[in-house]
């Protein structure tokens, strides 16, 4: 039989016409493309700037003042306040408010001058070495450039060595070994990626298979629904996240330094919305292929607006504020928090109370969706 155009042609409107219909499909096809392309070309930066940082000053002479205006002007740098002490620069660190904290130690104009060689102390956050990379490389130079600028006449060294040390101090991980940082990460990106999946999927076939009309017909409510169906996977979230961490300690050597009550609340908060929102997923989508493309969609700005792959202080202020509303940001910090840190309940208790303000809004939305179908 040849070829026929007419019937080349029927073919090809139908398929079409099945496009047009097929809403989701359609917009996942040209929406994700154009959010690939503005979150690569605007928000991700493998170079971060502007890093928040805090400054304890022991000597407060027009040297110093060149120092961290310098610092400041590099870009590297965010000053943003003073601290007094070593606890609470430490602190400061730990808590994520400060990815440096730089002490000028006393005297140091004196110092420089009569040729001590006094060390400028850098402390940095290391549980991310990407984030601290750029700005500690040019840390020297940038010291080096404010002395010699301040430096005039008789002062100036000349070509000889600098009258001053960089002492860089990486705290939480001082190798600056990457499986530190992203190890924990994964742990948030693999269970965001099958809970929400899973839950979605699986309703959804219910729904292809006839059975969620039988749920309809019962006089079980939306809530009912929504909690009996997600409490299942709770437990696969459990089998993954144990065999995980126990390989993350035996193969790559991942310290768990912090609480285990506090990792075990932010666990479980994060579980249940993921899976609170495949369940809100899948009242939008009408078979399992929709349910699929609308999980990988939440799964983007997972993987690069929660701080996984990327710096997050290094992101615009847009794409931070998009990534606040992203559960696996909250989570990610709640991880290194506890197993690189040390943290306990007290210095997660801001991350999970906003998982449960997130929980809160996709479980409102999805029985409302809900109650839609219902309708």
């Amino acid at each position: 039989m040849s070829f026929s155009f007419r019937r080349f042609g029927a073919v090809l409107y139908k398929e079409f016409i099945q496009m047009r219909r097929d809403r989701i499909t359609f917009g996942m096809m040209i929406g994700l493309p154009l959010i690939q392309l503005f979150l690569f070309g605007f928000a991700i930066n493998a170079d971060p700037r502007h890093l928040p940082t805090l400054v304890e000053m022991g000597d407060n002479g027009p040297l110093t003042r060149a120092v961290i205006a310098g610092m400041q002007q590099s870009g590297y740098f965010d000053f943003r306040g003073q601290v007094s002490g070593v606890a609470a620069g430490e602190d400061a660190l730990r808590r994520g408010e400060a990815n440096f904290v730089v002490v000028i130690p006393p005297d140091f104009e004196r110092d420089v001058v009569r040729g001590r060689a006094p060390e400028i102390l850098i402390a940095a956050d290391a549980s991310d070495p990407s984030a601290v990379g750029g700005a500690a490389s040019a840390l020297s130079g940038i010291v080096a450039v404010a002395i010699r600028e301040t430096l005039t006449g008789p002062l100036a060294g000349g070509s000889a060595p600098p009258p001053f040390s960089v002492v860089l101090h990486r705290q939480y991980n001082p190798e600056g070994k990457t499986s530190t940082n992203i190890v924990p990460g994964l742990l948030a990106i693999i269970l965001s990626m099958t809970m929400v999946m899973i839950t979605a999927v699986a309703i959804v076939k219910e729904s292809e298979r006839g059975t969620m009309e039988m749920l309809i017909a019962t006089p079980v409510r939306p809530f009912e629904v929504m909690l009996g169906k997600i409490l299942p996977y709770v437990f696969v979230g459990y089998v993954q996240t144990i065999v995980f961490i126990l390989a993350a300690r035996a193969v790559f050597n991942v310290p768990f330094d912090g609480s285990w009550w506090a990792f075990f609340i932010g666990f479980n908060l994060f579980i249940v919305v993921n899976l609170a929102l495949g369940f809100l997923i899948s009242t939008a989508a009408r078979n399992q292929m929709q349910a699929m493309q609308l999980s990988f969609f939440t799964i983007l700005p997972s993987i690069l607006l929660s701080g996984f792959m990327f710096p997050f202080a290094g992101m615009p202020g847009w794409a931070q504020f998009i990534g606040q509303a992203v559960p696996a940001t909250h989570f990610l910090r709640v991880i290194r928090m506890v197993m690189l840190k040390g943290g306990d309940v007290a210095d997660v208790a801001a991350e999970c109370g906003a998982l449960v303000l997130i929980l809160v809004v996709i479980s409102a939305a999805a029985m409302h969706r809900y109650r839609q179908t219902l309708d």
